[in-house]
Formats: structure tokens, sequence, C-alpha cells
């Protein structure tokens, strides 16, 4: 369409930025819709880098009349130089070992979700093992498998990246599909169904993430010289052996309980967090010991105890527990730790020489009103000793207020705040 103005068509632009336009397309949908455009524009199809198949991509009746795989064959022949390529929708898992093959060579990322496949899965698992046909893959995403036999597709020296979500898991598949993939950096097995010994062994590996169901016992044993971020979940004992970079750890278990952690000293850790509904007070402490340079600590365990009964925390020293951890600069502490931090022992070391150095925000959820003069004193002390403290945020959680000692408290509480309006608040 031209103008007065000297306006252009489509027409005029150059053949690259056509295809450079076109290339951020990756949807079939849109890429069907811009093919039927023009053959200049149908022309670029060989070029996309990626191709993503919605859950919605085809009706009902395509997906279970084959029609769906078909497309999904037509597609993956079309694009040349395929890159990436990502299935949601259903699709036949007899037909898999042939879009790979096609485009074996420039395949770079895979992500299935098998979830949706057709059932025609094979129940050990031997309808992953065409996924060693892409040897040249680097990050690879399987969504509902089944990884109870470990899948015989060789060794990925090129993968760098492996997410594996809501699968049932053996360790020993699990041990032996890692293996085949020694050069990862990235790992993450969320949502899966695992019981007993899980060991890693990657010598790359840089960011971990393990979230497993279910309360049953399961251990970890990681070995990976180079890891900075380790998020896990659902485990009874954790052991990191040899060196770690670690700078990010996350450990919970929703339920049952934590009974041993064994990391080894953690100069470099930042950002530690510890959730969960019961641990060992062994497991608790020995944490604490090995990160002492910790920066910011989150710290949400319910109970303690070894055994079913669950316990309160022991007291903590609140002087020996800041002079342990004089790089603290921010702390979210739950009621139980909380409560730990205010027996009546808690402060008997306080002396006008203690200061606490760094700490500069303090999030600290209080659910009870018991003892509720000591922690009192001990917010007034976190307050008059934290030199450069800024915020500190107070969050009032299921207080039972059938009680006049929670109206009472809940009270004081307010009168803090009026004294220290800059600093607190209360939620």
């Amino acid at each position: 369409m031209e103008g007065g103005g000297g306006g252009t068509d489509m027409n005029s632009v150059p053949d690259g930025v056509v295809q450079h336009v076109l290339s951020m397309l990756s949807n079939v949908r849109d890429v069907a819709a811009c093919a039927c455009v023009c053959r200049r524009w149908r022309e670029c199809v060989p070029y996309l880098p990626a191709l993503f198949f919605p859950r919605n991509a085809f009706d009902t009746a395509a997906a279970a009349g084959g029609a769906a795989d078909d497309a999904i064959g037509r597609m993956v022949a079309s694009v040349e130089r395929l890159r990436e390529l990502v299935i949601y929708c259903p699709f036949s898992m007899a037909r898999l070992p042939e879009w790979l093959s096609l485009r074996s060579a420039s395949l770079r990322v895979l992500e299935l979700r098998m979830d949706a496949a057709a059932a025609d899965k094979a129940e050990d698992g031997g309808y992953l093992d065409c996924i060693g046909l892409a040897r040249g893959l680097e990050e690879l995403r399987l969504w509902g498998v089944s990884l109870t036999a470990a899948p015989a597709w060789g060794r990925l020296d090129r993968l760098r990246v492996l997410e594996i979500v809501g699968a049932p898991l053996e360790d020993s598949a699990v041990k032996d599909a890692i293996a085949a993939c020694p050069n990862l950096t990235d790992l993450s097995l969320l949502g899966c169904d695992c019981s007993g010994a899980v060991s890693i062994e990657l010598p790359l590996l840089e960011r971990c993430r393990l979230d497993f169901l279910g309360s049953g016992n399961c251990s970890l044993s990681l070995v990976a010289p180079r890891v900075e971020s380790l998020e896990v979940q659902g485990f009874t004992w954790i052991t990191l052996r040899g060196d770690h970079s670690l700078r990010r750890l996350s450990i919970a278990k929703s339920t049952g309980r934590v009974y041993k952690v064994d990391t080894g000293k953690l100069p470099d850790l930042e950002h530690l967090s510890l959730r969960g509904v019961q641990w060992s007070w062994a497991a608790v402490n020995s944490v604490l010991q090995c990160a002492r340079d910790v920066k910011h600590l989150v710290m949400k365990i319910e109970f303690c105890g070894d055994f079913d009964a669950l316990q309160p925390f022991p007291e903590v020293d609140l002087v020996d527990f800041f002079n342990s951890h004089p790089n603290l600069r921010k702390f979210d502490i739950h009621g139980a730790m909380f409560a730990a931090l205010c027996q009546k022992n808690s402060l008997k070391s306080l002396d006008a020489r203690f200061c606490i150095p760094c700490l500069e925000e303090v999030l600290i959820t209080v659910r009870s009103p018991l003892n509720a003069e000591q922690k009192l004193n001990t917010l007034e002390s976190l307050v008059k000793y934290s030199v450069r403290l800024r915020t500190m945020v107070i969050r009032i959680s299921q207080m039972k207020n059938c009680h006049d000692a929670a109206d009472d408290f809940f009270e004081e509480i307010c009168k803090f705040k009026y004294m220290n309006n800059k600093k607190v608040r209360v939620e």
C-alpha cells in the first residue's frame, strides 16, 4: 500500500528482516497462519529456530485420528534448522523417533509433556531411549515420565540442563540416567516420587533442585564441587561430600522428619533456608554451625525431636547466636525459633559491649502469646543492639484471640511499634 507520505508495504522489506521477524515465532498456530500469507513468508519457515506445540494445538478429533501426529511430522520436516522443539499437545510416542531423527543434527533443546502422549508408553521407560538420537541436545525437559528403569539413550555429553517433572523414580535409574549426562550444569527433579538412596556425582553441576514427594525416608548424597545453588525437599538424610561453592542452600520437608544434615563448612553461603514440620535439633544446629558467614537466614521449622513426639526448640542464647553469625543481614524467623530466643536464659549474656553489626532486616512470625514479657524483651534487644537495622516486620499469625493474654500481648506489640515507628511495623 502506497500513500502520499511515501509509505511502503511488506514486499519492500529486505528478506533478512522478514526472516528475522518471523524467526521470533514458535507457536505452530502462528507459524501456520503466517505460512499461508504468501510464498515469501512460507519460504522463511525452514529457517525458524523453534517450534512450540501448545496443549490445544489440535482438536480432540485430530489428536485421536492421528492427524495431529502427521501435522507435527510435517512441521518438523519443514523446519530444516530446528534448534528447539517443545510438544505439550497429545502425540504418539511411536512417531517421536522419526521426528528426532529428522532434526538430530540441529536440535539443541527438547521439551516433552509425556503425560499428554498417547497411551503407548512402555512400562519400563523404554520409550525414552529414542532421545539418544539427538546427540547434540543441550537442554532436556520431560514432564510426566516414568523413570523406574534407566533409559538406554547412551551418553549425552553436550547436555547441560536436565529437568524431569512429576515422575515416579527408582534410585538406581536416577543414578544411571544422570551418569549418562556427565556434564550437567543444571539438574531439576521436581514433584517426583522416590524412596531410597539418591546418589549424584556431577563435577560441573552449578544449580540443583530436588523436590521429592511423600513422607518416606529418602537420603541424598551429593558430590558437586562447583554447585552454587541447592534446593532440596523431601529428604530425611542429606550429605554433601567433598568441597563445594554453595551460595544458596534451601532444605525443606513438609511431612516426616529431617534427621541429619551434613554439609561441611559453608564459607561462601549467602542464603540459607530451613523449613519443615519437624527437624532433629542436631540437624538444625549442624547446619547453623557450618553457615557462620550466612547473610540471609530463613528459619521456618515448627518443631524438633528425633521421634514421633513433637518437641519445642531448646533455649538459644541470643548473644551466642549473633556472635556466631556476625554477617547476618536479613533474618526471617518463624515462631518456634523466635520462642527459643525468648527463653528466660536467652538474654543472660547481654551487656553494653554487645552489638549485632550487620543486621538490616528482620521478619518475625509470632503465633503464641506465651512468654510475652520475654518476647518483648527480645524484640527490644534486637532493635537496640542492631546498629544497622532498617526494618522489623512483626507478623501475627494464627494467634488464638479468645484469651485475654493474646489481646494484652497484641496491645504491647502495638506500643512497641509506636515507640519504634520508623523501623517497626506489624502485619
